[in-house]
């Protein structure tokens, strides 16, 4: 994976990737192969870190565009 987007993806909070997750067009580079997994892993692991009803407080917040 590019450095440069494993660190894009490390740097953002659980509400940016969720933000991403629903709004990027298809084929962003974050989504794709090896990347896409870590995408995965690592906006599961910061939402399960949230305290409970957070994460769906920032589901609700960030809509569907």
């Amino acid at each position: 994976m590019d450095p440069k987007i494993k660190a894009g993806i490390d740097a953002l909070s659980y509400s940016g990737l969720l933000s991403l997750w629903r709004l990027s067009p298809v084929g962003h580079p974050f989504f794709q192969g090896e990347a896409g997994d870590y995408f995965k892993k690592v906006m599961t692991e910061k939402r399960d870190a949230l305290p409970p009803g957070e994460a769906v407080a920032v589901s609700k917040r960030i809509g569907w565009g």
